[in-house]
């Protein structure tokens, strides 16, 4: 199989371009990640007095990376709590049958 052709994408980020290479299938998910980075730039900027561009996008990396640790744990959380439940479920079944398998005996 060969690989997916990949194009050169030019993405604007605060006032500076970066040419990132990237497959046409995935170019509008790219180009909204980056919207979204330059949306949470702005916030982390406009918090900060005269934040240095580098200290901007570590700020902002570093805020999406506990975002994305919050969700992840969020749901394990909730997948552990649907496992439990679903436990709790199976037992109430095999209950249910083995009662109606000894009324029938």
């Amino acid at each position: 199989m060969m690989p997916a052709p990949t194009g050169t994408v030019t993405i604007s980020i605060m006032g500076r371009e970066y040419q990132i290479s990237c497959p046409p299938e995935e170019e509008e998910k790219l180009r909204k990640s980056a919207r979204y980075l330059v949306q949470q730039m702005e916030l982390t900027k406009s918090r900060g007095a005269s934040l240095a561009f580098e200290k901007i996008a570590v700020i902002t990396a570093l805020n999406l990376a506990v975002d994305l640790l919050e969700t992840n744990q969020n749901a394990t959380t909730s997948e552990n709590a649907s496992l439990q439940e679903i436990k709790q479920l199976e037992k109430k079944i095999d209950a249910a049958l083995l009662a109606s398998r000894q009324i029938e005996i």
